[in-house]
């Protein structure tokens, strides 16, 4: 297996040690010629938004991770290994499509389509004519983000692209693209605007001829997020992509946001739309292949954070069973009207594929990796196996050998792990991370001398923690919350992925950075700002 994907990583954290070594003027540059990476934890898997696998192939299931690249197991997820390392220039992965017809061929869209405040920018179209082992890339190098790829049923040379566009600027890739040559070729078939790019795409499940397509107005700044707009909504083509027409009848008349769509052959006139609306959002039914609408549900727990979720799925052998994921996963065995809870191991879900054949097989995925059921989700494989998390930055200690710090994306606080783990224990190198207070976003900087005592963050809070007892202290210089507020209601704007330095002629001097700069000399019982605004 080629190196991980997350070796990025590692390179931070090498050119950390070049930079202190160069100002202490102790290292030969041709001593660091040799070096090669390796991974060293956690093994815990990060946030994956895109899965899929196929009927013909038991066992072998594919995952797109936002930050780790496109893995496949086929052993029903008890292994994962790499297929895009050497292959794709970006580990962020928007959609994956396999051609129903012809499983070894694939199309991989890059680009999450959540567009948080941290994300990776897309690269493009890659393609695979074996299942993954090699790949080619072919185009749309500048759509940024990449929401859905659908194969054609019965043509594998024929494929569609959602492309949500660039997550910071205006773009003119945005649009509906399709391929009838494998990818050599792509035709725009539909296009709005630089600003309004495409969600979603599926075809109707009896007739290839009928597709559906959301647009979506999707931006994002520093401060905020636009989601939604007067332009956008549900589009339809009856001739295989060529023309399109936008279909409303029934639909939210105002602002509308992300779309996700589900189809089942069980039903083929039946179309699910979930909406991100203001008003009317919710998850909308059509029982004539998208002509007209209706509300089923707007409950708001299907569309908490629409621009990072909003995912429907709909079982292939019966139509009214309907799955929604979001920060919790639901399930409607109604068609949509009422909705219970569903334990996945873990939560802010993103994805699900079931396989037509047999029902009681899926493979989903959500912030801590993917995990694949073969009951039905009374038991899943593990998360465990999987080095895809989002690490936000790294530090390390003075101890010798030393220990790695780091927040990673949904997963508790933030952790430590060693840069020798025994990988001959027993316990496997999960078996010694450890918590390094603040939560998921860090950073977790280890006090110069005494790496017990460990500063973090959490969106804005500075911590304190021991790991000899396990205590943490917490401080607020700002807001207790920094969410719900506009920007300029705040008098102090921390990032959700606050810096925190440490001096290094002064280790009680710890400096930590809002729009201001901040210092505290008595680990954070006191700060004082230091700095004009914006420096």
């Amino acid at each position: 297996m080629r190196g991980f994907t997350h070796k990025f990583v590692v390179v931070l954290i090498f050119l950390g040690l070049v930079d202190r070594a160069s100002a202490q003027n102790y290292v030969d540059p041709q001593l660091l010629t040799n070096l090669e990476y390796r991974s060293v934890g956690p093994t815990r898997g990060g946030r994956v938004t895109s899965v899929t696998g196929h009927p013909n192939t038991p066992g072998v299931f594919f995952m797109g991770s936002t930050g780790g690249g496109l893995w496949k197991t086929i052993d029903y997820g008890h292994n994962w290994n790499n297929v895009s390392d050497g292959f794709f220039p970006t580990p962020s992965i928007g959609a994956i499509g396999i051609a129903p017809s012809k499983p070894d061929v694939m199309y991989v869209g890059t680009g999450s389509d959540g567009l948080r405040s941290n994300v990776i920018a897309g690269k493009g179209v890659y393609k695979s004519s074996n299942a993954g082992r090699t790949w080619e890339k072919v185009g749309l190098e500048k759509t940024g983000h990449i929401g859905a790829v659908e194969v054609h049923p019965t043509n594998p040379d024929i494929a569609f692209v959602a492309a949500i566009g660039s997550a910071f600027v205006p773009n003119v890739d945005r649009g509906v693209y399709r391929t009838k040559d494998g990818g050599k070729s792509w035709e725009k078939v539909l296009f709005l605007s630089d600003t309004i790019g495409f969600s979603d795409l599926e075809f109707h499940p009896s007739n290839p001829q009928i597709i559906y397509a959301g647009a979506w107005r999707a931006q994002r700044t520093p401060w905020t997020i636009i989601s939604g707009g007067k332009v956008g909504g549900v589009f339809k083509s009856e001739d295989g992509g060529s023309t399109w027409r936008k279909v409303a009848k029934g639909l939210p008349a105002d602002l509308i946001g992300k779309i996700d769509f589900a189809v089942s052959p069980a039903d083929p006139q039946r179309v699910y739309a979930l909406i991100e609306a203001l008003p009317g959002g919710g998850l909308y039914r059509s029982n004539d292949a998208g002509e007209s609408w209706s509300v089923v549900s707007s409950s708001r727990f299907l569309l908490d954070r629409p621009f990072y979720y909003c995912n429907v799925t709909a079982n292939p052998l019966n139509a009214d069973n309907v799955f929604v994921s979001a920060t919790g996963f639901w399930r409607s065995n109604n068609g949509g009207r009422t909705w219970n809870a569903f334990n996945t191991p873990h939560g802010d879900d993103h994805d699900l594929w079931i396989n037509p054949r047999d029902t009681l097989e899926w493979i989903e995925s959500n912030d801590g990796g993917a995990n694949i059921t073969r009951d039905g989700g009374k038991n899943w494989s593990t998360q465990l196996n999987q080095p895809t998390a989002e690490l936000y930055q790294v530090e390390i200690d003075d101890q010798f050998p030393y220990w790695l710090y780091a927040g990673q994306q949904d997963n508790g606080t933030a952790i430590t792990v060693p840069s020798l783990p025994p990988y001959d224990s027993p316990v496997g190198p999960m078996g010694y991370y450890l918590p390094a207070g603040g939560c998921e976003t860090g950073p977790a900087v280890p006090k110069p001398g005494n790496h017990n005592i460990v500063y973090s963050n959490c969106k804005g809070c500075f911590s304190v923690y021991d790991k000899r007892s396990g205590q943490e202290r917490n401080y607020f210089i700002g807001a207790t919350n920094i969410y719900g507020h506009k920007p300029n209601d705040l008098k102090f704007r921390f990032q959700r992925v606050t810096p925190i330095h440490v001096s290094p002629n002064n280790p009680k001097a710890v400096y930590y950075g809002s729009q201001y700069l901040h210092r505290t000399l008595d680990e954070g019982v006191t700060w004082e700002t230091i700095s004009p605004d914006r420096v």
